[in-house]
Parts: C-alpha cells; structure tokens; sequence
C-alpha cells in the first residue's frame, strides 16, 4: 500500500491507551532487559491494561513457547495469558502450514517453540533430512544449538526441499551482550546452499497478519524499540508506531531514520501509553514543539530554546525527516543531541 512520507512525530491530545485498542508491545528492550522488567514498564502497563487497553506481546524470537513468555513476564508482575503472546514460530508455522500438506513433516532447526507452533498448526516436526521433510523452518535455537543442525537443514534445502525462517535478525540481545541472532544462523545455510528462505518474522506482512488474527485488534499501536523490525513492520502493516528509548535506538539513528522507520510517536519509555503527545507544529522556516525550535541548516541541524530533552528531540525529527523528504537526513545532529542530553 502506498503511504505518504511522515515528516515529523504526530501530536495526540488524549492518552494513547485511549486512542488504540490494542498495544502490540515488543518484549526485550522495551518491557525488560536481561529478563528484569526496564523502569516504570510494570506499572505502566497496568494502568494502560486497568483502562481498557488489550495488551499483547510481539516477539520475533522463535525459542520460547507463549507459556513459558507468558510465565515469564507474570514472574515480572505483567499479568499475562499465553493468547496474549505472538511469536515468530507461530508466524513461520502458519505460513508452512498454508504451503504443505496436513499432517507434512517439517524439519526443525531450532527450539521448542517452533515444535510447538508446528503441532498446532497440525504439522510433524522431525530432526533429520532424511526424515523425507517437505519443508525446513530454522528459527533461534539458543546459544547451545549444535552446528550439525545447520548442516542438517543445508543437506534438505540443497535438494529442493522449501525453506523457511522464523525471522532474520542478525542479533538479538542477551545479558552478557549482544550475541548472534537467527538472521547469522540462517546466513550459514544461505551460503552453503545459495537459496533463500520464506520468511515470517518481523517487519514482514506475515507477523503483522498473524497479530491481528491472534488478538483481533482493530486500532492497534505498535510499541517497540528497534526501527528495523518494530517500526518498519507496523509501516508495512499501515498502522501507528510508538517508539520507546529503552533499547537499542539512539537519537542520531531516530534522526536518520528513512521513511519505512519512522515512528508515529516518540516517547523516553512506556509511561508514553498513558499521556498525550505534543503537537510538533511549523514555526518560520523551522519546528517548535514545547520550548524547543530546531531548523535544518546547510550542514548541521540546529536546536534553540530550553524545555523537555524529549521536545527537543521532537522538534529535531520533524526538521531531519522535512530536510530528507523520502531519503536519509544526513546533516551533522551532534552539538544539537549534545545540548539534549541524547
């Protein structure tokens, strides 16, 4: 679908768990990191849930079930069901199941959750490319997953058998750092057979779909904390975006931002469900929003005023995605960031 190109972060006069029905909540860097729940996303949620707000969980990562995620974020004080949480397995094993046979064996390189997922969209998870699979699906497996498991899916896929993956992030977060993702796993089998895999996860149309047909929200808000998975896929999808700044985006990346990674919202972290959002407004050649006016210059965006850090940096997006139209703002935002604490 063709959209128009956003040029600056919408204003809301009413809380955002007011405006959407449904809050499609990325988990790690914006409900906890490392496992423990980030500031203020416990109570926030809570309030936003005590509302009338549905709360579900995206996630991309393919070795947990829903119940042990479900379980998981309960420990954390995140009251939650199984039906609550979307995971890319589910999302890969839908789109398998639309492909093959009923009852079709699959190939799993990966963890429980994919197993799972399979059994319940009635197909046969087996270990060995000569269990005559009529598909590979490769999802997370952990840090532990053998390397004979990638061997394995090589020896089907290099002989015609389809091949799909749960997603292709190239890292995903851990508590000790950043570690390879599936996106580094799938590139193995990539280079050792020269084909390419369907693919579900985020951003891409098929975790967007099954999202909607899991929690049958019809005003969703996509909350998340990466612009190349979280934001990109609700642009995909049509829908708003609420970018929070608990993981892995930083200011000069938001300001950078391309048009498919541009966010509706901006907000410093959860607590952004419950209010309004500032109207960022076209003031003289630049963009106030609360104190804070920004300007693109020759070489280097420009900030003036005093206020909110988060104004600012408001104010700085709508003057860098104006400057960049359908490209990439490129002008210096360092001495601007700088004076915002960001």
């Amino acid at each position: 679908m063709s959209q128009s190109v956003r040029t600056g972060p919408d204003g809301s006069d009413r809380g955002l768990s007011e405006a959407y029905d449904t809050a499609l909540l990325d988990l790690d860097g914006v409900v906890y990191a490392g496992g423990e729940a980030i500031a203020h996303a416990v109570e926030s949620l809570a309030t936003a849930r005590d509302g009338g707000m549905h709360l579900a969980y995206v996630t991309n990562n393919a070795l947990r079930t829903p119940d042990t995620v479900a379980e998981h974020l309960t420990e954390l004080g995140i009251p939650t069901d199984a039906d609550d949480v979307i995971t890319s397995a589910q999302a890969v094993a839908r789109l398998i199941s639309e492909q093959v046979p009923a009852g079709a064996r699959v190939l799993v390189i990966g963890g429980e959750g994919l197993r799972v997922a399979l059994r319940e969209r009635g197909l046969e998870p087996v270990e060995s490319a000569d269990d005559d699979p009529v598909a590979v699906v490769q999802g997370y497996g952990g840090p532990d997953l053998a390397w004979g498991r990638f061997a394995e899916a090589s020896y089907a896929v290099a002989r015609g058998v389809p091949w799909f993956a749960s997603n292709t992030d190239l890292t995903i977060p851990s508590a000790r750092g950043i570690a390879p993702g599936n996106g580094a796993a799938v590139e193995v089998v990539r280079i050792a057979t020269g084909a390419e895999p369907q693919v579900a996860g985020k951003p891409l149309p098929p975790m967007h779909r099954e999202t909607i047909l899991r929690t049958g929200a019809r005003r969703p808000l996509v909350v998340g904390d990466r612009l190349d998975t979280d934001i990109e896929g609700a642009f995909n999808g049509g829908v708003d975006s609420l970018l929070v700044l608990t993981g892995v985006t930083d200011g000069a990346q938001l300001l950078a931002a391309p048009p498919q990674h541009r966010p509706t919202y901006v907000d410093a972290d959860l607590r952004g469900l419950l209010t309004g959002q500032p109207e960022v407004a076209a003031e003289g050649e630049g963009f106030r929003c609360g104190g804070w006016t920004a300007t693109a210059g020759a070489e280097r965006l420009e900030l003036s005023g005093d206020g909110d850090a988060l104004d600012g940096l408001r104010a700085l997006c709508a003057a860098a995605w104006t400057a960049a139209g359908d490209g990439v703002c490129r002008l210096d935002a360092g001495k601007a960031l700088a004076r915002l604490g960001l």
